[in-house]
C-alpha cells in the first residue's frame, strides 16, 4: 500500500477540496499547491508550500510554467522500490510527491459558451494538468493520483483505516480513470481545433473521438450468440433511454434499450398526451389523448396482435388507471416521465416488466450525433431533428385540405419520422389506422397500412416519409379511401402523382422535407 506524506493540489473544480486537503493535512500529510488553489486552502487556514518554492524555479510564461519541472515529474515517476531511481532522486535533491489531485482547465465548458474565439479555446487547454496525472498514473504503484472530487471519500475512508495509507488496488483504478478522462479531454480539443482547419469551422473534422462510458453488460446481443453492452455518453442533456431509470423488471437487453429509444423519441414529437407502442423499433400504433390511459387504448387498437410484447412509450405520468391496463397484457417494457406511487404498485403484480423513467424536463435542446457503424468504418449525421408543420406545406393539388385533414396530416407524419422506410402512415386527427414499414417498394408498404388495418381507412389520410416515385401509391391509397396526403415531393414524376390525387380528388401537400429512417 502506498504511504501518502505529500500531496500535489491543483483544481480548476474547486467542489471539496477544502475539506479533502485539511483532512489529509490532519494524516500529517504535506500540502504542495499552486495558484488559486494555494490561495484557497491558505484562505482555509491550512499550510501550503507553492510549487514554485518546492522546485526552486518560479513560475513563468504567465502561468504556462508552473508544473513542468523534474523536481515535480522525478517526484512523481519515480520508482520507489528501484534502488536506482532512489539513488537517482536522492543525488538530485528528488523528493517524493506521494498523491497528485488534479483536474482540468475547463475546456469543453469554455467552447461551449457562446461567443467563445479560438484564443480563447488555446488558453483553455491544459497542460500541466495531464502532464501531472499522466506521471502519477503511470507510476499508480506508488503515487495515488485523483481527477474527479467524487473519489475523495474512498481515499480518505481507506487512509483513515489503515493508518493514511491507499491501497494497490485502488491506486489502479483512480490511474484508469486518469487515462479515461485525459484521452476524452484530448479528444475534445482534437474534435475543436480540427474542425477549425482551413479557416472555417467544418461540421465534421477530420478525425472525430467520441468517449462513452458503460452503463452496463447485457446478457447478449440482437441475438443469444453476440455479446454486448450498453454505453452512455458522459453529458445527456435531454430525456433518453440513456439517462432513464429501471425502477422495477428484468434486465434490460440490446433489443430492449433500441425499442425503448424509439419509444420516447417518438412521443417526444407531441406535446398533447401521447402513447405508441413499439415493435421491432417501429410503431405499431400510437395516439394522442386528454390521458394517457385513452392515447394507450387508442394506440393499442391499431394493431392489438403486434401490441403484444411490445414496449410503451408516454410523455405524461402514467397513472394507475394507465398502470392497471397495461398490466392486463403482456408487455416487455413501459417508458413515462414519471409514474403515480399507486401505478408503480400495481405494476409489482407483474414482476418482470421493464418500467423506466426518464428525466421530466419541460426545456431541453435537443442536439448532438447520429451514430452507424458499418464494417471497417462509421457513419456520422447529425439527429434527424427536423419537423415541418403541415400548414406550412405547399398544396400541390386542386383541394385544399380541411382543418382535419391538417391536424391528421401533421400526427401522421410525426408518427411515420420513426418507421422504418419505406413507410407508410395512415391515420386520423389522433389516432394512427393502420402503418407499412420496412418495405422494398412504397406502393407495398402502403397495401400493407391497408391490410393491417383494422379501424376504417375511409376518411383517413396518409403520410409517406418520402416521394411517391409512381402513381400507383396514390390510387392504392385512394382505394383505401384516403382523403389527404402529406409526401416530400421531389419526384421526376409528381405531376403524373399530382394528377392522380386530383383524379380522385384527394388533397395534397409537399413537405420537401425527407424522414428516411434505415
Amino acid at each position: 500500500m502506498a504511504k501518502i506524506t505529500r500531496a500535489l493540489i491543483s483544481v480548476s473544480d474547486k467542489n471539496g477540496v477544502i475539506e479533502f486537503s485539511r483532512q489529509l493535512a490532519g494524516y500529517g500529510v504535506e500540502l504542495l499547491s499552486t495558484g488559486g488553489t494555494a490561495k484557497l486552502l491558505r484562505d482555509a487556514g491550512l499550510t501550503v508550500m507553492d510549487v514554485s518554492e518546492f522546485t526552486g524555479f518560479p513560475e513563468m510564461l504567465d502561468g504556462r510554467v508552473k508544473t513542468l519541472h523534474p523536481k515535480v515529474h522525478g517526484g512523481l515517476l519515480g520508482m520507489r522500490s528501484n534502488p536506482e531511481h532512489v539513488a537517482k532522486m536522492k543525488e538530485h535533491g528528488i523528493k517524493n510527491i506521494d498523491m497528485v489531485v488534479v483536474n482540468l482547465y475547463p475546456f469543453e465548458a469554455t467552447t461551449a459558451k457562446e461567443g467563445c474565439h479560438l484564443e480563447d479555446a488555446i488558453e483553455n487547454i491544459d497542460i500541466g494538468g495531464p502532464t501531472m496525472l499522466r506521471s502519477a498514473a503511470k507510476n499508480y504503484p506508488d503515487v495515488t493520483v485523483l481527477v474527479d472530487h467524487a473519489d475523495y471519500a474512498q481515499v480518505l475512508e481507506e487512509m483513515k483505516a489503515s493508518g493514511g495509507e491507499v491501497s494497490a488496488a485502488t491506486n489502479f483504478a483512480l490511474a484508469v480513470k486518469v487515462f479515461q478522462h485525459t484521452a476524452a479531454y484530448d479528444g475534445a480539443i482534437s474534435n475543436y481545433l480540427g474542425s477549425r482547419l482551413g479557416g472555417e469551422v467544418q461540421e465534421y473534422p477530420p478525425t472525430f473521438t467520441l468517449q462513452v462510458k458503460k452503463a452496463q453488460d447485457l446478457r447478449y446481443g440482437e441475438n443469444p450468440h453476440q455479446s454486448a453492452a450498453f454505453y452512455v455518453e458522459k453529458q445527456i442533456s435531454e430525456p433518453c433511454v440513456s439517462n432513464a431509470v429501471q425502477l422495477q423488471g428484468k434486465e434490460l437487453s440490446f433489443n430492449n434499450i433500441i425499442d425503448l429509444d424509439a419509444a420516447i423519441e417518438t412521443v417526444k414529437e407531441f406535446e398533447l398526451s401521447a402513447a405508441v407502442i413499439i415493435k421491432h423499433t417501429n410503431p405499431c400504433g400510437a395516439a394522442l389523448a386528454d390521458s394517457p390511459l385513452t392515447a394507450y387504448l387508442k394506440a393499442r387498437e391499431c394493431d392489438p396482435v403486434s401490441a403484444f410484447g411490445g414496449i410503451v412509450g408516454f410523455n405524461r405520468t402514467v397513472d394507475a388507471e394507465t398502470a392497471r391496463e397495461l398490466t392486463s397484457t403482456f408487455l416487455e417494457a413501459v417508458i413515462a416521465p414519471g409514474y403515480s406511487e399507486e401505478a408503480l404498485a400495481i405494476f409489482t403484480a407483474k414482476k418482470n416488466v421493464r418500467v423506466m423513467q426518464v428525466p421530466l424536463l419541460d426545456r431541453y435542446v435537443a442536439g448532438g450525433f447520429d451514430l452507424k457503424r458499418v464494417t471497417g468504418g462509421m457513419l456520422l449525421q447529425g439527429r434527424d431533428l427536423g419537423m415541418v408543420n403541415a400548414r406550412d406545406c405547399r398544396v400541390v393539388t386542386d383541394r385544399t385540405p380541411t382543418a382535419s385533414e391538417y391536424e391528421a396530416l401533421d400526427f401522421a407524419w410525426r408518427v411515420c419520422k420513426h418507421v422504418k422506410s419505406n413507410a407508410i402512415v395512415f391515420s386520423n386527427r389522433d389516432q394512427t389506422v393502420g402503418i407499412g414499414a420496412g418495405q422494398m417498394s412504397r406502393v407495398d408498404s402502403s397495401k400493407i397500412a391497408v391490410q393491417k388495418a383494422l379501424l376504417p381507412t375511409q376518411g383517413t389520410v396518409l403520410a409517406s416519409d418520402a416521394f411517391f416515385p409512381f402513381r400507383d401509391g396514390v390510387d392504392a391509397a385512394a382505394e383505401a379511401g384516403v382523403t389527404a396526403i402529406i409526401q416530400t415531393g421531389g419526384s421526376v414524376r409528381d405531376e403524373e402523382v399530382i394528377k392522380a390525387a386530383n383524379e380522385h380528388g384527394i388533397a395534397m401537400i409537399f413537405t420537401t422535407m425527407r424522414h428516411f429512417r434505415h
